[in-house]
């Protein structure tokens, strides 16, 4: 993807986050699968599946091979996809910090701001 405003990653983000799309992935994460396969592991209808398979593919996410009259997919993007799992892990520490202590690093950020915009 191309660098997005933040609407359109907003949009990803929407679109990422729909419980069988999530599901396809955590499937194709272990390996391409046939529409069949996914269908009968997800216990889905084939005309919702098309339809996720689909929204997944628009987003360069997956993509497919045809092996005889089967259609199989599998992760073309496997970072983002590992990187999208670890994200929602939710996996993350509370860091809790004092008063004084977010006033210090909101200094320190100002500081570094203003020297880089001199270096410029």
């Amino acid at each position: 993807m191309n660098k997005l405003d933040i609407r359109d990653k907003a949009e990803v983000l929407k679109l990422m986050g729909h419980s069988t799309r999530l599901l396809i992935l955590e499937e194709l994460v272990k390996g391409a699968k046939c529409v069949t396969d996914i269908k009968d592991l997800l216990e889905i209808e084939q005309s919702n599946l098309s339809q996720h398979l689909s929204v997944l593919r628009n987003l360069k996410i997956i993509d497919f091979y045809e092996d005889g009259v089967l259609r199989c997919y599998y992760i073309i993007r496997p970072r983002m996809v590992d990187a999208l799992f670890t994200f929602i892990s939710g996996n993350y520490p509370i860091e809790r910090r004092s008063c004084e202590e977010v006033r210090k690093e909101g200094e320190r950020l100002k500081t570094k701001k203003v020297k880089k915009a001199k270096s410029n």
